[in-house]
């Protein structure tokens, strides 16, 4: 795997502002093939029991979801985004610590070198969970403006009631991370 330094440079390298969905010199033919050699590898690590589905008005380009799952956090799913052949993968239904901590380091190693065989570059979700501070407005950014335009309506918000602790646990919500850029609705 290459280093993480090596890693976030290249996010960073492809990060466009004016490119959401996909960049401005997006290779459907390529990312087709890179789609069908990961989920080719993945079915015959897993079986017909993987499913694979692309994406509409988005930066991820697909996923393969095998419901089985290899951990405790349940459904293994390893996406393809539309920029720079980045892959990542974790399991349950969300990208969250949790579901990164859930592979294995020999699973790790194996879908690494499937990506680099693949054209593709494997990016570990621990690193996609950092704080997203690049130019690209994500959905985050649109919920964090939401929520701006609510509050300047009043104390009590539209509802009348407001409840301060969920406040704060939004406030958590709100933080774009790398994988609101290149694994997400745009």
């Amino acid at each position: 795997m290459l280093p993480l330094d090596e890693i976030r440079t290249l996010l960073n390298e492809h990060d466009d502002p004016v490119h959401r969905e996909r960049p401005q010199n997006f290779d459907k033919e390529a990312s087709a093939r890179r789609f069908t050699l990961l989920t080719a590898a993945l079915e015959r690590r897993f079986g017909r029991s993987g499913g694979a589905g692309l994406y509409q008005d988005a930066s991820v380009y697909g996923r393969f979801s095998v419901a089985d799952g290899t951990g405790s956090a349940g459904e293994l799913w390893v996406e393809l985004s539309n920029f720079g052949g980045f892959v990542t993968a974790g399991t349950g239904t969300d990208w969250s610590a949790d579901g990164a901590a859930d592979l294995s380091a020999e699973f790790e190693t194996w879908l690494d070198e499937v990506c680099t065989a693949a054209g593709c570059v494997f990016v570990p979700l621990q690193l996609l969970l950092e704080p997203y501070d690049g130019p690209t407005a994500t959905l985050v950014d649109d919920d964090r403006y939401f929520l701006e335009v609510l509050a300047a309506l009043g104390p009590d918000g539209p509802g009348g009631t407001e409840d301060e602790d969920e406040d704060e646990d939004d406030d958590e919500d709100l933080q774009a991370v790398w994988c609101h850029r290149y694994f997400d609705y745009v």
